[in-house]
């Protein structure tokens, strides 16, 4: 397990711009939404806050799990948000012409927000073999003493709105899950559809991945990791995503708590991972 940044960098999702990478991840201190830059996914370089500011309708201080999808037109940025009115999180939009923003947010409401389900949180953006775009998130059931659950939707071809119905693609079932599944990301290698995504309580060494593969982005889903996470440890890793470097090879973004300080009122950073992945037949693997 590589750390490649040893600031606080949460929930990271790297894109591949060219021959060089972007990252960003969840809020810290005033910045909104992280973003780096990196040559080789190894050395980076802070370049500040990625989004110009945030809506009306959301509250200051809880913005997280950023995810960007590149369109024709430019690039769409999904995030976490609270939304004010209702004291939860909600999912929002942006778009920049640039990759690294500023993205703008004009949206007058959340683009997801669940209310029976006590929010949404955590979006990704997949794009399969077939030019087809869909956004996955979790809904925030356990804010309501539930279990939460990951959902799939198409998206519009600008990204900025959706096709299709959501289809819910996991719902947390395990022992080892328990309380909550969520950062949900997709990834095809062939004719498999794989979903990466953490369990646990985040802020806890219990925190790890879980795994589940399906022929396509809405299921149905077979989950590989049913007695444990294919990756855990004392760092408690998660928040993942998923780049593919320009030779073609998968590499597991994630962060964990460095060097075993867990929680952020012990001292705590949530520090960027990089690793080569592997997914081919079985579980996961790091390379």
């Amino acid at each position: 397990m590589t750390v490649v940044w040893a600031g606080d960098f949460p929930d990271p999702y790297v894109l591949r711009v060219g021959s060089s990478y972007l990252a960003f991840a969840t809020q810290t201190r005033d910045l909104d939404v992280q973003v780096m830059t990196s040559p080789d996914l190894r050395t980076w370089t802070h370049l500040g806050n990625a989004l110009a500011a945030l809506p009306a309708w959301a509250q200051p201080g809880h913005t997280w799990s950023p995810a960007v999808l590149a369109r024709p037109h430019g690039y769409v940025l999904y995030y976490a948000t609270r939304f004010a009115r209702e004291g939860r999180q909600a999912i929002s939009v942006a778009v920049s012409d640039r990759p690294e923003g500023p993205y703008v947010d004009r949206s007058v409401a959340p683009l997801v927000y669940q209310r029976s389900r006590g929010g949404s949180i955590d979006p990704d953006s997949f794009v399969d073999s077939d030019g087809r775009a869909y956004l996955i998130w979790k809904s925030d059931e356990n804010a309501i003493e539930g279990r939460s659950s990951v959902w799939v939707r198409e998206l519009r071809a600008d990204g900025l709105g959706f096709d299709g119905r959501p289809v819910r693609v996991l719902r947390h079932a395990l022992v080892w899950e328990r309380p909550l599944v969520e950062a949900p990301c997709l990834v095809r290698v062939g004719d498999a559809v794989h979903l990466l995504y953490s369990a646990g309580w985040w802020e806890s060494p219990g925190y790890g991945m879980g795994h589940a593969v399906a022929a396509g982005p809405t299921g149905p889903f077979r989950v590989t990791t049913s007695t444990g996470p294919w990756l855990s440890g004392a760092h408690g890793p998660g928040g993942q995503s998923v780049v593919e470097d320009a030779s073609g090879r998968l590499h597991l973004a994630y962060h964990g708590w460095l060097d075993g300080i867990i929680g952020y009122a012990r001292g705590g950073v949530r520090a960027l991972h990089v690793d080569a992945l592997e997914l081919t037949t079985g579980l996961p693997r790091l390379r």
